[in-house]
């Protein structure tokens, strides 16, 4: 990915703040749009306005805005539609030679990074917005870095209009962006609460990469090491800010090689989005390690004979995560989206018309199977007769004692009539409610779901 549509990237999640200012290269028409799409009220009015918007837009414009249509599909649950719909391919550093198995051999992802942690004060993990398979591993590492004396969390989408957050245990609107409204990062800020951990907000509205970085960076250092200079820190951020050095932002100082000044500790920087899955097969380097590595959770490559993690970039990073596949053949469906099973699969093998205006189709996908979290959650079935026949609609699956306007414990998006698909949700009661773009209620059910 050329550097200025990584700043690009990295810059969005700002414009998504109650206040962002970011000073890039975008556009008056681009600008307009991003301010339209802060006034929606909700992830379905926000994808709406935009496929709406979008054929109107040059081709520049689209490149774009089709982030900000990728993160609307991602916060209602269509994963691996927001995927497809933003195909996101860094761009590799010269003269990279992939690993292989002769020198290098699979290691379980969360396991490695414990053990490398054990000694750190300061351990940051990226991840690319619209993917929320990049989440995952955040989840499964807060319990594992808290047993080894990290007593904070710090996460890019926290905002500082909350205060009560720690104390109610769940996020609002208010806690946050919007990217906080998916449910895996709402799971992320439970379970980090749960566990006794102190949340960080620590993002800023500066007016340039560079000065965001850099507030990013006096923020952590100044909520967590100038008040506990022995402090252990965990930290969620995007794309590049995690890097030790220049590179990938160009001359910008990353987030972590600034906050690595003033803390005095070097951070155990780990990369998730160099290599992303964002099309059905392929020979990109993701696709070849993948190949190599065959894996069906999040997994690091460590060599034989030194046992040491690989890094693409060691100079930036320490590690590499590599991602199982989210995307194959049984993900477009084969009739099981329809009620009335005669859909026939569409787009099988060509996912383009995925990435088109339209975003055709988008019930006839299966939802991707990590989302049952390595079996912590079940699937739940639902249909559209939630949706009282109106469409589009959401529907939410909320813990009983959480109010409607919580982070949903997950939820997913009808656009198609007659369709039907499934909740991922750990045992317990629930109440689903069905909504329109305008937010309003279509209906209410709640639900027992056991373990199978």
């Amino acid at each position: 990915m050329p550097k200025r549509m990584f700043a690009m990237v990295t810059c969005l999640v700002v414009l998504l703040g109650p206040a962002g200012v970011c000073a890039q290269s975008f556009d008056a028409t681009e600008i307009d749009i991003f301010h339209a799409v802060r006034r929606q009220p909700n992830a379905l009015a926000r994808y709406d306005y935009l496929v709406q918007r979008m054929p109107q837009l040059s081709a520049a414009d689209q490149v774009i805005i089709g982030q900000f249509r990728a993160f609307a599909l991602d916060e209602l649950g269509l994963y691996n539609q927001a995927v497809l719909s933003f195909p996101l391919q860094s761009m590799q550093p010269p003269g990279l030679v992939l690993p292989d198995r002769a020198e290098w051999k699979r290691a379980d992802a969360t396991d490695v990074i414990t053990q490398l942690a054990a000694d750190r004060h300061i351990v940051m993990i990226n991840e690319a917005h619209h993917d929320a398979h990049t989440r995952v591993l955040t989840l499964a590492l807060l319990p594992r870095l808290r047993a080894l004396g990290f007593g904070y969390f710090a996460a890019e989408a926290l905002g500082d209009d909350d205060p009560a957050l720690m104390q109610r245990g769940y996020p609002i609107p208010a806690s946050g962006t919007e990217y906080l409204r998916e449910p895996l990062y709402g799971e992320i800020v439970r379970e980090a609460i749960r566990l006794g951990f102190i949340l960080v907000p620590y993002d800023s509205s500066g007016s340039g990469l560079q000065t965001r970085d850099a507030a990013q960076a006096e923020n952590l250092f100044r909520k967590v090491f100038a008040r506990d200079p022995h402090a252990r820190l965990f930290v969620d951020a995007g794309y590049a800010h995690i890097d030790k050095a220049a590179g990938r932002l160009g001359e910008i100082q990353p987030m972590a090689m600034q906050l690595a000044k003033l803390s005095g500790f070097d951070p155990l920087s780990i990369d998730q989005t160099q290599f992303l899955e964002h099309s059905l097969g392929g020979t990109d380097d993701y696709h070849v390690l993948l190949s190599r590595f065959p894996t069906r959770s999040a997994e690091v490559l460590l060599n034989r004979a030194s046992g040491a993690p690989w890094s693409a970039q060691p100079k930036l990073y320490d590690l590499n995560v590599i991602l199982p596949l989210a995307l194959n053949v049984n993900t477009f469906g084969n009739g099981a989206s329809n009620m009335f099973g005669d859909a026939q699969p569409r787009n099988v093998r060509d996912t383009t018309e995925l990435a088109t205006d339209s975003l055709i189709a988008l019930n006839d996908m299966q939802r991707p199977g990590w989302l049952t979290l390595g079996g912590q959650r079940v699937a739940f079935p639902i249909d559209t007769t939630l949706c009282r026949k109106q469409l589009p609609c959401v529907i939410d699956a909320h813990y009983l004692r959480e109010p409607d306007d919580a982070t949903a414990a997950d939820r997913y998006a009808f656009f198609e009539p007659y369709s039907r698909s499934k909740l991922y949700l750990r045992p317990g009661r629930y109440r689903l409610r069905a909504w329109n773009a305008a937010g309003k209620t279509l209906s209410v059910k709640t639900i027992d779901v056991s373990q199978r």
